[in-house]
C-alpha cells in the first residue's frame, strides 16, 4: 500500500469498470479526513493540491502533509497536482515528491497545449510520475482559474484521439458538460460525447467539476469509460457547513480542535459516499 503514481490506480479502475475518487486536500483536516475515508473503504484515493491549495499552504506544507498521509495509509494513495498550469509549478511538484501531476494546457491553441503536455511527460515519466491532461475547458472556477460558460467548450473526440497519441498522458481530462464550483442548475453531461472519445482513446478518461452531478449521471459516466472523478466543492460543503453548525451550537468555544474535529468527521462522510458510488470500495487490494 502507501504511494503510488496514478497510472498505477487507473490501469485497474478502468479495467475493472470503475473510478477511483480524487479528492482535494486544502488542509491537514481534509487531509486527514480523505484517507480515513479511504481506510474505511478500503479504497485506493487521489490527494489533489489545487494551485489554491498550494498558495494558500504553500507547496512545503501541503507536499508534507499529503506524503506523509500517503505513506502511513493502509491503501494505495496517489498524491496529484491538480490543474498544474506552468513547467516551473509541475517541477516544483515532481521535485517536493508528488507521485502525479496534471499540466492543463487547455487554454492553449491544440499545438500549444500538446508542445507543453509532451515536454511535461518527458520530465515525468523517467522518475516514475504519472501526468494528467486536459482537452477542451471545463466551466467554472477552479481557485485562481475562470472560465465564464461562453468560453467553455467541449472536447472533440477526433482531437482527443490525435492528442493522446502525440503526447501518450497516462489520464486525459475531458469537458463534457461539468463545470468547477456550485451548479446554478443540473447539469446535463453529454454522454453521447462521452462515448465517441472513449471509442477514439484508449487512455484513462477523467471527469472535473463532479461535485452537484447526480449520482445517476455519475454512474453513467463512469459506464462510459471515466476513470477519476474530482470533487471538491461537496467536501467544501460538507466541512464547512458543520464549522457552522458548532459554531452556532457553542458560540463560547475557542478550542479549535473541538470545531475542527466534527468538521473533518463530515468530510470523511460525504468522501466515503462518493467512495461508494464510484464503485472504488473494497478495490485497495487490486493496486
Amino acid at each position: 500500500m502507501s504511494l503510488v503514481n496514478l497510472a498505477a490506480i487507473l490501469r485497474r479502475s478502468q479495467a475493472g469498470g470503475w473510478a477511483v475518487g480524487a479528492f482535494n486536500g486544502n488542509n491537514l483536516e481534509i487531509i486527514q479526513a480523505i484517507i480515513r475515508a479511504a481506510e474505511a473503504e478500503a479504497a485506493p484515493v487521489v490527494i489533489q493540491a489545487s494551485q489554491g491549495a498550494i498558495k494558500y499552504a504553500e507547496l512545503p506544507y501541503i507536499a508534507a502533509l499529503a506524503l506523509e498521509a500517503a505513506r502511513r495509509a493502509r491503501v494505495p494513495v496517489a498524491v496529484h497536482l491538480d490543474h498544474g498550469t506552468s513547467w516551473s509549478q509541475v517541477v516544483r511538484c515532481v521535485r517536493a515528491g508528488f507521485s502525479s501531476v496534471m499540466i492543463d494546457g487547455s487554454h492553449l491553441p491544440l499545438e500549444e497545449n500538446i508542445g507543453l503536455t509532451r515536454r511535461v511527460v518527458e520530465l515525468a515519466r523517467p522518475v516514475d510520475v504519472s501526468v494528467e491532461a486536459e482537452l477542451g475547458r471545463i466551466g467554472g472556477t477552479e481557485d485562481d482559474i475562470t472560465v465564464d460558460a461562453r468560453e467553455a467548450f467541449f472536447t472533440d473526440p477526433d482531437e482527443a484521439a490525435y492528442f493522446v497519441q502525440a503526447t501518450e498522458v497516462d489520464a486525459l481530462a475531458v469537458a463534457i458538460g461539468t463545470a468547477h464550483g456550485l451548479y446554478r442548475g443540473t447539469p446535463r453531461l453529454d454522454f453521447d460525447r462521452l462515448t465517441r472519445i472513449r471509442e477514439r482513446v484508449p487512455t484513462p478518461l477523467v471527469l472535473h467539476g463532479s461535485s452537484g452531478v447526480p449520482a445517476d449521471a455519475i454512474r453513467e459516466a463512469i459506464g462510459r469509460g471515466v476513470c477519476k472523478v474530482n470533487i471538491d466543492t461537496d467536501i467544501r460543503q460538507a466541512f464547512t457547513g458543520k464549522l457552522r453548525a458548532v459554531l452556532a451550537a457553542a458560540p463560547e468555544e475557542i478550542d479549535p480542535r473541538k470545531v475542527l474535529g466534527p468538521a473533518r468527521e463530515a468530510a470523511v462522510e460525504v468522501i466515503r459516499e462518493k467512495i461508494r458510488l464510484f464503485g472504488g470500495s473494497g478495490r485497495a487490494k487490486e493496486i
